[in-house]
């Protein structure tokens, strides 16, 4: 399939999932993000994991994070850094998010998304770029449509893998586990998203009622735990 055909139908499935995604009720939204926070926090390599990115979610249309974000903000073995785009370049950071008063405290920005600060208590906020960042071992990423074969589908700017693109090959750090949360209506057939080869394929993503991984397919941690 030709760029421009690739394109067109990555195009054609954020509109359609779009809708999809409009006519969910806020109640149906919360029960799903609930169900996968639970899946989350159990998850062994949650558990385990030091350093952390998790994005802040818009307040429909996607996993609601907020219950994760204070989870991990409550944890001191843990440390949390959220996405920033303030730079002009198109790309992505991820900053250290400090406390539930720093989190409670952010504006709001963009499709009502939370933004973090430049500085917090007269510092400027860590990067994961920052030499003196311990190195990244997961990213919860959001997006508008996965599938079974462990695509992602994200709004079309590119932020996420050219970050993590970077984040490996510049930064010759190891590689994150990347760990995509996904609404039911979300999760597609095998095949479905269309990539390119500069899109990365996720380790695993959980929705409501499964975790997709390269193993297995679904699984049941409820059931095989």
């Amino acid at each position: 399939m030709s760029i421009t055909m690739l394109q067109s139908s990555k195009k054609a499935l954020r509109k359609a999932m779009t809708s999809t995604l409009r006519d969910l009720t806020q109640s149906d939204l919360q029960s799903q993000s609930e169900a996968i926070v639970a899946k989350v926090l159990a998850l062994p390599a949650f558990k385990s994991c030091k350093t952390v990115c998790c994005y802040l979610s818009m307040p429909t249309a996607e996993v609601q994070t907020t219950p994760l974000i204070m989870n991990i903000l409550a944890d001191d073995g843990k440390k949390l850094f959220v996405p920033s785009l303030t730079s002009k370049n198109g790309h992505m950071d991820f900053v250290r998010l400090y406390s539930e008063e720093d989190f409670r405290t952010l504006p709001t920005g963009l499709w009502g998304i939370p933004e973090p600060t430049g500085e917090w208590r007269d510092h400027k906020r860590q990067s994961v770029l920052d030499s003196s960042c311990d190195d990244l071992d997961l990213i919860l990423l959001p997006g508008v449509a996965f599938d079974q074969s462990l695509s992602r589908l994200g709004h079309g700017k590119g932020y996420y893998d050219r970050f993590i693109s970077s984040y490996v090959n510049a930064t010759k750090r190891p590689r994150p586990l990347l760990v995509a949360l996904s609404l039911q209506q979300q999760l597609l057939d095998a095949g479905q998203v269309p990539v390119t080869e500069y899109d990365w394929s996720m380790d695993m993503i959980i929705t409501p009622k499964d975790i997709t991984t390269p193993e297995g397919g679904a699984t049941h941690p409820e059931v095989d735990s």
